[in-house]
């Protein structure tokens, strides 16, 4: 998987520190005039000034270099870090600051607003009618997966998982998918605060071997995880990229791991997968309402 790094951020972080309050950039990096509401929270813009200056190649700072990218005090910087690590959206790390996997909740918000599991449903649905098993597509939060659409298998015996549904990350296909895809930084940071607990005998719970199945699924592209949430459950994962790159969400197929061997799995199941998910990325860049 390739991870293309967004615009240089120390030339935005000068133009943060020499525009003055009243001023916004535009998308095309000009400074525009802007008036402000009376009912306008300068507090707000702090804290979202000290959120965008992390990015991709930026990931860890320390109070300093978050202050003048925000174009604020060192006192004030400061306090919006603390309230934003109470919150579980930066994570302190000795003397340098990260985001979480936690801020991801904006986007997916952002996404199940705009209608990305209605886009993603005739896929899916195709999908199951082609391996006559359960699929299903989350998001992360956090270091869980939540559940935002999912197709029943049509066999009379079969897994159901409900939209909504949670999962730990680290125990499922479609979690370590998302995992994968999060900045080294961050998934560091989350890695110190999650538990790897044993959902069953076969769950991955040391952070050696979850790392290990993490760099594969950066060079295969997909993963396919055995008995990490259920025993005998066999679950294959591809992820959702936007027109970046960036991972926003991973599909997969749920199926009896005695059905079918692991091979023929990679050679039918994941090409199709990977398919589906080119559809769908398809479709949400031309829909009204996709990203």
């Amino acid at each position: 998987m390739n991870y293309r790094p967004e615009s240089n951020h120390g030339e935005r972080a000068i133009a943060q520190r020499t525009t003055p309050d009243r001023l916004l950039r535009s998308e095309s990096g000009g400074v525009v005039p802007q008036e402000r509401g009376e009912h306008f929270v300068r507090a707000v813009e702090r804290t979202m000034s000290v959120l965008r200056a992390f990015t991709p190649e930026r990931a860890e700072l320390s109070l300093t270099e978050v202050a003048q990218a925000a174009n604020l005090d060192r006192a004030g910087a400061r306090r919006i870090l603390l309230s934003l690590v109470e919150l579980g959206y930066v994570q302190q790390t000795d003397r340098h600051y990260a985001l979480t996997p936690q801020v991801l909740e904006f986007g997916h918000a952002y996404l199940s607003s705009r209608s990305l599991p209605q886009i993603a449903e005739p896929h899916l649905q195709e999908l199951t009618r082609q391996v006559r098993e359960m699929t299903a597509m989350a998001v992360l939060e956090g270091t869980e997966i939540r559940y935002i659409a999912q197709v029943p298998s049509p066999k009379l015996l079969s897994v159901a998982i409900p939209v909504g549904s949670r999962f730990p990350a680290h125990a499922t296909s479609m979690g370590k998918v998302l995992l994968a895809a999060v900045p080294p930084e961050q998934l560091e940071a989350s890695l110190r605060s999650m538990e790897l607990a044993p959902v069953t005998p076969h769950t991955v719970t040391t952070r050696e071997e979850l790392l290990a199945e993490l760099a594969a699924v950066r060079r295969q592209g997909f993963v396919i995880s055995d008995d990490g949430l259920e025993e005998g459950l066999r679950g294959v994962a591809v992820p959702l990229r936007d027109a970046d790159g960036r991972v926003f969400a991973a599909i997969n197929v749920s199926l009896d791991k005695h059905s079918s061997t692991e091979e023929g799995v990679q050679r039918e199941v994941v090409p199709m997968l990977a398919r589906t998910a080119s559809r769908i990325e398809a479709d949400l860049r031309v829909r009204p309402g996709g990203r």
